[in-house]
């Protein structure tokens, strides 16, 4: 298994190197290809690489991109702490973010060499403006997706517990794509019909000013309105299944025909609701063989946990749409706008800037994972050294490390209190004393 990651890695970092010198003498082959036709002086060179600094930078942003997002897709592959539903998605939005890096960035750079007209052949424009908007709605969608997946494991766990599987998050993750598809298809299928409806002044870009409207919506406005207000809905339900676990210490009942919650008389109903929901989770879950943590010391850190990632997955949106925002802004106003009102050129300008501060943000979510997700950090640190598995540690070392004082104590001493009758006392261990089942089973405290 060893000597298969390291065959991956060795061409991954191949297919890389390769990919970077195709560009770097992409771009020296249209370089001389100008100094041959024209008359050149170093002067004029000079000149060049001076007004085109924007593309050495862009160059460090494609490289942290690919990178960056490379690292994120061998984590979600090979750690198997990241193995989840919102951690599939992830993967997938990298994808997206990588080949955004490798396809789009690259020749948008020589563009911009070429002081923004199109020096490949016409038909490649269409296709390029196509991967360009499905590598952004995919974005957006994958996005937009995790924020609903997320909704809906805190709001009804019971139908997330039935769905939540690597088949079902494939399928999730290929409606995205097929719906980012389907919305970016009509520019190819135009473009390749009518070059007028991609091509301005010389210059690669949309003119149908009904798809520039209509498709900022459906790919953009839309599905940030969802993913903003599901976020907000999931922060406020995290919350009150905080506050439900930490004011209310109420024995775990035993399920029967007539079972109702009388037994907390001093919650509101919709607190009743997300207690029964919650519990009604875990009994599936019983039976389903998805053992959930009973609703006490472990549901506080499987919600601590949530609100964690939640902050997280927050600092990825709020990022998202900080630098999307502009973009599509401006492409909306320059479509609505009167020409007498919005100086054309200022609105390409602007457009021009916009699309790379979008751009960036491809390049941010690995830095953003780095920064504040422990386990993302070391994969990340290991992989720079060609290192694919993680050392193991010493059993007693490990022991150390992952048990917390209060979670020992109380699943490793035996109680001889009854938790019915609030007597919480912990007695000093015992060889010959044995916990029982139902004592096992209990949760000493929502701390």
């Amino acid at each position: 298994m060893e000597r298969r990651i390291n065959l991956v890695s060795y061409t991954n970092s191949k297919f890389v190197c390769l990919y970077f010198c195709l560009n770097v003498f992409l771009i020296l082959a249209i370089f001389i290809n100008h100094i041959s036709s024209s008359k050149w002086t170093v002067y004029m060179c000079v000149e060049l690489v001076r007004k085109n600094w924007a593309a050495l930078l862009i160059l460090v942003v494609v490289i942290i991109t690919v990178t960056g997002n490379i690292l994120v897709i061998l984590a979600v592959n090979l750690e198997r702490k990241l193995q989840n539903a919102t951690n599939y998605f992830l993967m997938s939005l990298a994808v997206a973010d990588m080949l955004l890096g490798l396809l789009v960035m690259p020749v948008s750079m020589v563009t911009i060499v070429y002081g923004y007209s199109w020096p490949l052949p016409a038909s490649l424009c269409p296709m390029w403006i196509y991967l360009d908007v499905l590598f952004s709605t995919a974005s957006i969608m994958h996005l937009c997706a995790i924020s609903l997946d997320r909704y809906v494991a805190i709001h009804n766990p019971i139908r997330h517990n039935r769905s939540n599987s690597r088949s079902r998050a494939r399928a999730k993750i290929t409606a995205v794509w097929t719906i980012s598809a389907g919305i970016s298809m009509p520019i190819p299928v135009l473009g390749l019909r009518d070059h007028t409806k991609v091509f301005k002044d010389g210059s690669c870009l949309l003119t149908d000013n009904s798809f520039v409207l209509v498709g900022s919506f459906v790919a953009f406005f839309v599905p940030l309105t969802i993913m903003v207000v599901t976020y907000f809905l999931t922060i406020s339900a995290l919350q009150s299944e905080a506050t439900l676990c930490l004011d209310q210490l109420v024995p775990r009942p035993k399920w029967s025909a007539g079972f109702t919650l009388n037994f907390l008389p001093s919650l509101s109903p919709s607190e009743k609701k997300l207690f029964l929901r919650r519990s009604l989770s875990r009994e599936a879950g019983a039976e389903s063989g998805v053992v959930t943590p009973p609703f006490g010391r472990h549901t506080v850190q499987s919600i601590s946990n949530e609100q964690k990632a939640s902050k997280v997955l927050g600092i990825v949106f709020f990022l998202f749409v900080v630098m999307w925002c502009p973009f599509f802004i401006t492409n909306v106003l320059a479509v609505v706008c009167e020409p007498a009102a919005c100086d054309a050129d200022v609105m390409n300008r602007l457009l021009n800037v916009f699309v790379w501060v979008g751009y960036l943000s491809s390049a941010v979510n690995p830095l953003v994972y780095t920064l504040f997700n422990k386990t993302y950090r070391s994969a990340f640190a290991r992989y720079i050294r060609c290192q694919f598995h993680e050392e193991k540690k010493p059993l007693q070392l490990i022991l150390v490390n992952t048990i917390p004082p209060l979670a020992y104590q109380s699943t490793h001493l035996p109680l001889t209190g009854s938790i019915g009758n609030g007597d919480f006392s912990l007695p000093l261990p015992n060889k010959n004393h044995h916990l029982s089942k139902s004592s096992k089973n209990e949760s000493v405290s929502c701390l």
